[in-house]
């Protein structure tokens, strides 16, 4: 006869358990249906939840880490700082990588198409992302669309 303490109805962080799992754990510890704050439902087993090892369905640890993402400063410079500069324009969009074959900074060759690819990014999202068959239409295609985006916030 196993001897199990009930934890149904209990609050345990953002986890209220429901009630007792059909599935028990590899090491023979009972498990327990929970609804998270967030509105998930979870099961976790019952020593995790008495010990605090689990609070919640994940949710809390994606806002710790997005909090700290945001403000821990020793976080951001392990990140290595922005991708973008002031503009918004992405680093990667206006320095030339080392695994750039082409030559031309947002110009890169598909193998498996066999086209060439003219992309830039602007403030977060591709106001270019064309395949040609063509490389100066290609490199044509980026230099009309740095005109259009990395021109523009200069004074004419």
């Amino acid at each position: 006869m196993s001897h199990c303490i009930d934890l149904t109805n209990q609050r345990f962080g953002r986890l209220v358990v429901q009630n007792r799992a059909d599935t028990v754990a590899r090491n023979g510890n009972v498990c327990w249906n929970c609804v998270c704050d967030c509105g998930n439902h979870v099961v976790v087993e019952g020593y995790a939840l008495r010990k605090g090892i689990t609070r919640s369905c994940g949710c809390l640890r994606r806002e710790v880490s997005r909090q700290n993402a945001r403000t821990n400063e020793r976080f951001l410079k392990a990140q290595g700082g922005a991708l973008v500069n002031e503009d918004g324009v992405g680093y990667s969009s206006i320095i030339r990588s080392k695994r750039n074959h082409t030559g031309v900074i947002g110009v890169s060759f598909d193998k498996k198409s066999e086209t060439y690819i003219a992309r830039l990014m602007y403030h977060g999202r591709y106001v270019l992302n064309r395949a040609t068959h063509s490389f100066d239409e290609a490199v044509a295609l980026r230099q009309q669309a740095e005109e259009r985006y990395f021109k523009k916030n200069q004074v004419e």
